[in-house]
């Protein structure tokens, strides 16, 4: 008996030994992997050695395969518009990378700035639900704008991030050079700030507060003290300081917000639908600079037939086409204007929807 105690001791502390150990296996696999937000093989220069300067304003915009030819319009109005030199980051997936360079080499873009850069979506991997009313919304490209510092941007201290669906009429400078307030990450134009926009707003039944994006029945959401009738912003187009990101980890913070949803369907089933805009309502509530509204007149994606007065989208400096009805498509509204920067594409992949 005296021999079997230190014997059963010794055996039991080895089984203890051996589940710590497989319990730390365990767990190491499950937080161990951690993907590059970029595929080190994606990065091409539009021109040989081409490189950003201190003086070129860095703007980011993403092109997946099907929608080149809207992301080829954004880039053109900018270029076009702009008197200052623009380097623009092209983000995209490897199915689309070819067809891009073709696309700006054969065509009067093959003068502009840009880096082609291959965003990994390994990198959502158990982040998103799969549950969206749009399933474009889950398009994986949609989340390049919570990665920026991530991406291969040289040493830009701020850039201007822009959807695919917009049109820029103004010089982009302007919008580049706002003046963030002391700790804001970002400058965002608030859903509640231009007035000749809230009539075709409420004949179209869009939301424009946090209760149209969050569910405040989760516990979750209500703790979080956000007022539900507090306005939103709309996160395609915003100025970035990528210090002030870093320093408030906000990619973190995006991503901590999403892997809540995947858990607990927080914003996912929201009558706004999508899933790329809640988390960062949520991380950047009551912290950011308004920019001025004319720089991001939306909804003109939300409705066929609403139109916006032909003055008032010409002062505008920036349009976008947010919402199911693009320009690229039919029906919709101000087509006119969209078309103006389309260059149609030289190897006839993207072709525009047209009665």
């Amino acid at each position: 008996l005296s021999l079997s105690l230190p014997v059963n001791r010794g055996l039991l502390i080895l089984l203890i030994l051996v589940a710590f150990a497989v319990l730390y296996k365990k767990t190491r696999l499950q937080t161990l992997p951690k993907y590059s937000v970029l595929k080190k093989d994606g990065a091409k220069t539009g021109v040989e050695d081409e490189k950003a300067t201190d003086t070129d304003i860095p703007v980011v915009i993403c092109a997946s395969e099907e929608r080149i030819g809207a992301a080829i319009a954004t880039i053109n109005s900018v270029y076009s518009n702009s008197r200052a030199s623009v380097f623009f980051y092209i983000v995209t997936l490897r199915d689309a990378i070819k067809n891009i360079r073709e696309y700006i080499e054969k065509t009067k873009l093959r003068k502009i700035k840009y880096k082609i850069l291959e965003f990994n979506p390994m990198v959502l991997k158990g982040k998103v639900n799969p549950d969206s009313s749009r399933p474009e919304l889950l398009h994986p490209l949609n989340f390049v704008r919570f990665y920026l510092p991530l991406l291969d941007i040289e040493n830009h201290e701020r850039l201007v991030y822009l959807d695919d669906d917009v049109i820029v009429q103004g010089d982009i400078q302007e919008l580049y050079n706002i003046k963030l307030k002391a700790g804001h990450a970002a400058a965002f134009a608030s859903d509640c700030d231009l007035p000749p926009t809230h009539e075709m707003v409420r004949s179209v039944g869009m939301q424009t507060t946090y209760m149209g994006f969050l569910d405040y029945r989760k516990e979750e959401v209500r703790e979080l003290g956000i007022n539900p009738s507090d306005c939103s912003f709309n996160p395609g187009v915003f100025v970035a300081d990528i210090g002030e990101w870093k320093r408030q980890k906000i990619t973190k913070q995006l991503e901590k917000w999403m892997a809540k949803n995947v858990r607990e369907n927080l914003y996912s089933s929201a009558m706004a639908g999508g899933v790329a805009t809640p988390p960062m309502l949520i991380v950047f509530h009551d912290k950011y600079t308004t920019i001025d509204p004319m720089w991001h007149v939306r909804h003109l994606g939300w409705s066929p037939d609403t139109r916006y007065p032909r003055s008032f989208l010409k002062d505008a400096r920036l349009l976008h086409w947010n919402g199911q009805f693009k320009p690229w498509n039919y029906p919709c509204v101000h087509l006119d204007i969209w078309e103006k920067w389309f260059i149609p594409d030289p190897i006839g992949k993207f072709t525009l929807v047209r009665p």
